[in-house]
């Protein structure tokens, strides 16, 4: 049987928010994600084969593990994710991710030495994925996810940065801001705002206030 690989890295995408006109930075996800949610972990994604022509593609599924991500089949019992969203190349140069995802897969190129019909090779790119059971993370105040978006909660994490935390109270840390609001520029925010935070897409203004 021929095996394919490509490692996978589940990261965070970097916010720039503005405080009461100072400078700061929003990190999406959260201290309290789980595997793969949020962080730098590294790992490594197999494929076995017989799943379709592309690794991770659109609606394939993947398992949860503390060191790997192995394509499965969205009825195996280990199957823990599904793709909602899938691009070649960089996250910071490809289509943003659905709102609502849970993490992103970040796939690496794997070119195999010996390939006997040429299709082995798995190109640069990324997988948007939600977890098939909850809690979300990436979910309106879920306190995770690749994304920040209206509905989130946020706290001032030190160093002129805010962080994800879930508005529920329940994380590490407790809300201090929540995003109300997503607007074309910071005057169409309410007078209320006390965060201004980047969001992207066509509503690139996030107004924050005060949890």
């Amino acid at each position: 049987m021929r095996g394919r690989s490509a490692v996978g890295v589940a990261l965070p995408v970097l916010l720039a928010v503005a405080l009461m006109g100072c400078q700061a930075s929003a990190n999406g996800g959260s201290e309290d994600d789980p595997p793969g949610g949020e962080g730098s972990t590294s790992a490594s994604a197999m494929r076995p084969s017989g799943f379709g022509a592309v690794f991770l593609t659109v609606d394939e599924c993947s398992s949860f593990g503390t060191s790997s991500f192995t394509e499965v089949s969205c009825t195996s019992e280990r199957a823990a994710a599904r793709v909602v969203a899938r691009h070649d190349g960089r996250v910071s140069e490809g289509p943003a991710c659905p709102a609502t995802t849970d993490f992103v897969l970040h796939i690496s190129e794997q070119r195999p030495s010996h390939d006997e019909d040429g299709d082995g090779a798995i190109p640069q790119g990324y997988a948007c994925m939600r977890k098939l059971q909850p809690p979300h993370p990436g979910d309106p105040g879920g306190g995770g996810g690749p994304r920040t978006i209206v509905g989130d909660c946020v706290y001032d994490s030190g160093d002129g940065q805010v962080r994800e935390t879930a508005c529920n109270g329940r994380g590490k840390q407790q809300p201090e801001y929540e995003v109300t609001e997503a607007v074309t520029t910071r005057g169409d925010c309410p007078a209320s705002t006390a965060l201004y935070v980047e969001l992207g897409g066509e509503n690139p203004v996030g107004c924050a206030r005060p949890w």
